[in-house]
């Protein structure tokens, strides 16, 4: 009994071993956000390891890359920036000092940026949004850059690349007809976001975002009480939370809305399965 115990072990052992070196073959990028990673994964198969350097838990708009998550860009091939996001601003002029031969990439090129919507709605004028990633319509360009950067650095992928852009981009298109069908009774419809998210959602089917946060930190009560207002006169019945805000200040808020809170997580790998939970719950 032992010996086999003792085999089955050794097996095991040989098995993550082999894993792991087939692993540190493959050429590394890194991206900035887990949507990214979802994206690029989509498209390069496994012809490449993604990396991300947000942190789980962490704030594009106040993240601080540590010196360990920079160190890991001494062994990537190559950065895909998001575009606009915070902390891409700070670190875009110092990669090439941790890896003077990295290649980098800007996957919003192509896409038609809002702006004077970030930190408030639409109506204030505060810098561009940088949450590119929460449209369908953005994502297929997205991917059209991936597949386009992927192709660039492996040539001899281009092949799968190819299949791989059509499948996902079949697929996006799916998931495009499907939203549009599901929300086209829901145009000029309200909801509520705590940090303004969704703008690109929003524009994609006539939807008004209303949002709670003020610049990014403490919101003034009068602030406060002019959204609320505005919720109520607009009729806005979903109250969307990202994932670890305050709930006991959000529930202060809705106790005076009554709108239904729903938890969204626009970071998340599951990219597909966020934007669907989003239009389910404007639908409903």
């Amino acid at each position: 009994m032992m010996k086999k115990l003792y085999f089955f072990l050794l097996a095991m052992v040989l098995l993550m071993s082999c894993s792991g070196k087939g692993d540190a073959t493959k050429p590394i990028i890194t991206v900035s956000i887990e949507p990214q990673r979802y994206f690029v994964e989509k498209i390069a198969g496994d012809r490449f390891k993604v990396r991300c350097m947000l942190d789980k838990g962490g704030s594009p708009e106040t993240y601080e890359p540590s010196m360990a998550n920079m160190m890991l860009l001494e062994k990537s091939s190559a950065y895909f920036f998001m575009g606009k996001l915070g902390f891409e601003t700070a670190i875009r002029g110092k990669i090439t000092e941790y890896n003077p031969n990295i290649k980098s990439y800007d996957l919003s090129r192509g896409v038609s940026m809002l702006e004077g919507c970030h930190h408030f709605d639409a109506d204030d004028d505060h810098g561009t949004d940088p949450h590119i990633w929460t449209s369908v319509v953005n994502a297929k360009i997205i991917v059209t850059n991936i597949h386009a950067a992927l192709c660039e650095l492996d040539p001899d992928g281009a092949e799968i690349f190819d299949e791989n852009l059509r499948n996902f981009t079949a697929e996006l298109n799916e998931l495009q007809s499907q939203l549009d069908a599901k929300l086209a009774d829901c145009r000029g419809k309200a909801f509520l976001v705590w940090h303004p998210s969704l703008s690109y959602f929003a524009r994609d089917y006539g939807l008004q975002q209303i949002s709670i946060e003020y610049e990014g930190k403490e919101s003034p009560l009068k602030h406060v009480q002019d959204k609320i207002d505005l919720a109520k006169s607009s009729g806005a019945t979903v109250f969307f939370l990202q994932k670890d805000m305050d709930s006991a200040q959000a529930a202060a808020v809705n106790a005076e809305i009554g709108a239904k809170v729903v938890e969204i997580n626009p970071l998340s790998y599951n990219w597909k399965t966020e934007i669907e939970r989003i239009a389910d719950a404007i639908a409903q």
